[in-house]
């Protein structure tokens, strides 16, 4: 069995799309690509067959990882989560003590992640270290560049 991830409503949708697309859009669209290239003769020569094959065997292994993703894939009730605590699902408010900047951040899961929305992983550096932390907390992060420390100022639920 895979590991468990959580997600929300919103994110296993996306999940369950993805895979929908793959195997009743992309899937057939590749089969036909090999019967098209099978067609046109001798199979040894014909690097059009052989180009479809391999792209049918990365999708097959595409859409395998993507149905075990799926069936380790929990919803979360974030009705249910303590909002006193960072956890998965948190929006969370950080300031840097070095340069007192402030970012807000909503933790999910590895396959949300997406910077630019402010959707962090809670398994990069950061989200790891602001797992459990409550407001007020200061959390030490080393990265890369070094150790950071951020001040957790709140913590809410979308």
């Amino acid at each position: 069995m895979g590991k468990v991830s959580y997600y929300s409503v919103e994110g296993m949708r996306k999940l369950k799309d993805e895979l929908g697309h793959l195997e009743h859009v992309e899937r057939p669209r590749v089969s036909n690509d090999i019967a098209e290239a099978r067609d046109k003769g001798d199979l040894s020569e014909n690097a059009e067959y052989h180009a479809a094959k391999e792209e049918q065997s990365h999708l097959e292994l595409k859409i395998a990882k993507l149905k075990e993703v799926v069936s380790n894939a929990r919803i979360i009730d974030e009705s249910l989560l303590d909002t006193s605590k960072i956890l998965i699902h948190s929006i969370v408010k950080i300031k840097n003590t070095a340069n007192n900047m402030e970012f807000t951040y909503t933790l999910v899961a590895d396959s949300e992640t997406n910077i630019k929305e402010g959707k962090l992983s809670v398994n990069s550096p950061i989200g790891k270290g602001l797992l459990g932390k409550e407001v007020g907390d200061i959390a030490e992060i080393e990265v890369p560049s070094g150790v950071l420390n951020f001040e957790i100022l709140e913590i809410s639920r979308g």
